[in-house]
């Protein structure tokens, strides 16, 4: 073999090392909590070790700082317009959400995409391939007790059905902090106003950018209501 051909093959094996280490298959389904299955996403990356999905909400939102104020009008890592912060329960936490938190930020957040969905983040929920409404599971919920809360058509069963991958064959065991999706179509939609920031970081992160090139990188600035 000629020498460059050697080199070109331990090129290929370094690079493709690389890439297995970078951009696991499902390396996002080895998380906790597990993605729901709608929504799995198959890359990985630094951020998704921060609490799934938040860490990497974060990251786009406001490159991952948490205490971030930048006179925008929108705060914290999840970059929270006030009145959202306010009507979500985070006044518990803080006064504002750069001052509470990583875990109280998520806990109103969590609220948020309950009511909501993620398109309270569009473009960053984009980004890590999340959509719908969410409800995170908490200790002595049941498939019969979400489903009822949310006025899923069609019950629990569902609520399993579209859940099936991530709650595993056996619905009656629900483990803390499972992210359920609920269905579409189901009630007890919370109306409250919400309102996120733009992501404060032009574009995806460098370790995503592979993966995430044919997303935009940038949206135009968001104002408040008036």
């Amino acid at each position: 073999m000629h020498p460059t051909s050697h080199g070109r093959v331990r090129y290929a094996v370094v690079a493709a090392a690389a890439l297995a280490v970078l951009v696991p298959p499902r390396a996002a389904a080895a998380l906790e909590p597990p993605l729901p299955s709608p929504q799995s996403v198959r890359v990985s990356y630094d951020c998704a070790k921060d609490h799934w999905p938040w860490g990497c909400i974060a990251e786009c939102e406001s490159g991952g700082r948490w205490d971030a104020n930048t006179g925008n009008g929108f705060y914290g890592g999840l970059q929270f317009w006030q009145p959202t912060w306010e009507a979500f329960g985070g006044f518990t936490f803080a006064p504002r959400a750069d001052l509470a938190t990583r875990e109280e930020q998520i806990k109103v957040a969590e609220a948020v995409v309950a009511a909501q969905g993620w398109v309270a983040w569009p473009v960053c929920s984009k980004r890590c391939k999340l959509e719908g409404r969410i409800h995170v599971v908490k200790a002595g919920d049941t498939l019969s007790s979400v489903a009822r809360k949310y006025q899923v058509k069609g019950g629990w069963k569902a609520l399993y059905e579209a859940n099936k991958q991530t709650v595993g064959s056996h619905p009656d065991q629900l483990k803390a902090g499972t992210l359920l999706v609920i269905p579409e179509g189901s009630g007890a939609r919370n109306l409250a106003l919400a309102l996120f920031g733009p992501p404060l970081v032009p574009s995806a992160p460098s370790s995503l950018a592979s993966s995430l090139a044919s997303l935009p990188s940038s949206v135009p600035p968001r104002q408040p209501p008036r």
